[in-house]
């Protein structure tokens, strides 16, 4: 719901350039936003907001009849997708809107608490690169701690991209008593092994090329603020450190290599299926699975999902004609760009 406002925010603040009544709805989606993020985090309540702050992650929350409520400590997507709501504007943009400036800073007036929880939001005058702002549910602490699970391979950090649990849950399942039964969350790198869902629940270990998607653009988003000063441990553990465009585009190039021959000649995307691997006739035509096994790559589920598995084009696409030091000069402006000679090329 944060990464809808902060969408919602950016449509209203275009809006305004046709009609200033956009401005007040630009500051409602922004207030959204902020009391979304301070609900994730909440200043004096224990057990009660997403963010653990010993572990360094955002877990789910389950609330009980009698007003407690206790952290599900599984380490999934859910822990990931904060990142993804995340915007960064240039500079002097809240300023060409008097309004929505006046707004803001009566809403930081009466509630100081809760705008020490938005990123950079503490205090008007810090500026990113080029004095861009950012306005983001996880501060730069939250960031680094997020990312050391993420990019950890013992983790969510897979050959092939980032998977939506945790393999640490392979040998450390979750598990969770109510009501005299057992309940438990494990790593499961394909299909589901249970019935629950309908036996689709199958966000436990396989890799999701929408939701990498929406990792990658958000790290574009921060690399856009921090620019490259900001250096994150990519793999955990390895003493190689990367910026956060170097992290986005590791991440596709992983993804890539699920459809690209590796070095036995054999795409990941076909597993064991010796008929699409070396029968010339089909070996070179790519299916776009629905999602993919966590550890080897492999296709699975629906074989035509072209709307979201197609992404991994665009995911080509971008980096192949995109560097590091042009998607930091422009920021949000290449990939508009891009957009529009696709367009234009069509």
């Amino acid at each position: 719901m944060a990464f809808y406002c902060v969408n919602m925010l950016e449509i209203a603040l275009i809006l305004t350039e046709y009609d200033q009544v956009y401005e007040e709805i630009a500051f409602r989606f922004l207030e959204h936003f902020i009391w979304i993020t301070y609900a994730m985090d909440r200043i004096g309540v224990h057990h009660d907001e997403m963010w653990d702050e010993e572990d360094g992650f955002f877990y789910d929350l389950l609330h009980f009849p009698d007003g407690d409520a206790t952290r599900l400590k599984i380490r999934s997507m859910v822990g990931l997708l904060p990142l993804c709501a995340t915007t960064v504007f240039e500079p002097g943009t809240i300023a060409q809107h008097p309004r929505m400036l006046a707004l803001i800073q009566l809403f930081r007036k009466r509630h100081p608490e809760v705008m020490k929880k938005i990123a950079t939001a503490d205090d008007p005058l810090i500026g990113g690169h080029l004095g861009r702002r950012l306005l983001s549910v996880c501060n730069k602490e939250k960031l680094q701690r997020i990312l050391a699970y993420l990019l950890d391979e013992n983790e969510f950090l897979s050959p092939y991209g980032i998977r939506t649990l945790s393999r640490y849950h392979l040998d450390h399942p979750f598990l969770f008593h109510l009501g005299g039964q057992e309940y438990k969350v494990q790593y499961l790198a394909a299909e589901s092994n249970t019935g629950m869902f309908g036996g689709n629940s199958n966000w436990r270990g396989p890799i999701w090329l929408p939701v990498n998607a929406l990792l990658i653009r958000a790290f574009l988003n921060m690399y856009a603020f921090y620019g490259n000063d900001f250096k994150v441990e990519c793999p955990t553990g390895s003493g190689n450190y990367m910026t956060l465009f170097e992290v986005a585009r590791e991440i596709a190039r992983r993804l890539s290599s699920i459809f690209l021959r590796d070095a036995d000649g054999k795409r990941p995307v076909y597993g064991g299926t010796k008929k699409f691997q070396e029968d010339p006739h089909w070996r070179d035509y790519i299916l776009f699975y629905e999602y993919f096994q966590g550890d080897n790559g492999a296709g699975l589920g629906a074989s035509h999902q072209t709307g979201w598995t197609g992404l991994i084009a665009r995911s080509l696409d971008l980096f192949a004609r995109v560097t590091a030091e042009a998607a930091l000069r422009e920021a949000k402006g290449f990939l508009a760009e891009i957009t529009r000679e696709q367009i234009a090329g069509e």
